[in-house]
Formats: structure tokens, sequence, C-alpha cells
């Protein structure tokens, strides 16, 4: 009996940030909390689940956007973790491509940051929907006002 899901039940939702925002640490707990993984990934661990090259688990950062599948009350929910460093700005360009939408992740102390700007722009530019996720909200420094303002002042959104 196949598993595929009709079109109109598949998404593809894109993580999307500047680097070190929590990009793959989101993914990692919707992963965990929509019951595809028993186990929460850590980044500092090097067991997360889309950063699976050597030198991305060495160095903590995503390099190559890592594409899974996650399932949510009958959607196949494809999430698309993307890399936040500017030297891969490609590769998070690619993936925007074929998105349906976007989380796009904010670090609660630092706010908007210059490859928060970059991937926002980008998104524009295909024409993505995007929610913002305050992230880091337990670190010292962090506030949720000043960062939704940030948003709303540097990137436009409402």
């Amino acid at each position: 009996m196949s598993t595929r899901k009709p079109l109109d039940h598949v998404r593809n939702i894109g993580i999307i940030a500047h680097i070190d925002a929590g990009k793959t640490t989101t993914t990692e707990r919707i992963l965990y909390y929509t019951g595809m993984t028993h186990r929460i990934g850590e980044v500092h661990e090097g067991t997360t689940v889309t950063d699976w090259m050597e030198q991305e688990r060495e160095r903590g950062i995503t390099i190559t956007a890592a594409a899974i599948t996650a399932n949510w009350k009958g959607y196949q929910i494809n999430l698309i973790d993307t890399p936040g460093h500017i030297d891969f700005t490609a590769e998070v360009q690619r993936s925007l491509r074929v998105l349906d939408g976007g989380v796009v992740v904010f670090d609660g102390v630092a706010g908007v940051e210059p490859q928060s700007e970059t991937v926002w722009r980008q998104a524009n530019r295909y024409n993505v929907p995007r929610i913002c996720f305050v992230n880091k909200m337990d670190r010292v420094g962090a506030d949720f006002v000043r960062v939704v303002g940030m948003i709303r002042d540097q990137l436009g959104a409402n």
C-alpha cells in the first residue's frame, strides 16, 4: 500500500535565519514533537539529524540544506533546514524556490541580524509566505517585544 500523500497534503517548509539563530535546534524539536525522532539531537553534541556531514558536526554549523519529512494531522511536511552563514547564501536561495512557506528564526537577544535581512529579501523575491519565531528567550537579555519591533522596522513585516 502506498504511503504517498496527494500533493494538496504535502508542504515544503523552510527553516531560515542568520547563523546561530537556532534553525537546526528548532528543526530537531519539530522532528521530536511530531514523533519522527525519539531523541532530540543537539548541535553541540553533533547528534542532529539534518547536520549529517562530518564538517557540519565538527563546526556546529549547517553547510548544505537538508530536507527531512515529518507527518502532522494527515499532512506530509518536508522540513528544509537551511544554512545561516553568509558563505552559503546560494544554498538558501536554491531552497527558497521550492518552499510553500518559511519559518524565520530570530535570536531573542540579537534580533534582526544582517543575514536575517538577506534571507528575508530572498524570500520576498520568491514570494514565500513566512512566520517569525523568536528563539532563545531563555537567554539573559532576551526581549521579545524589542525583536518584534526590529522585525517590523527593519524588515517591514506586520
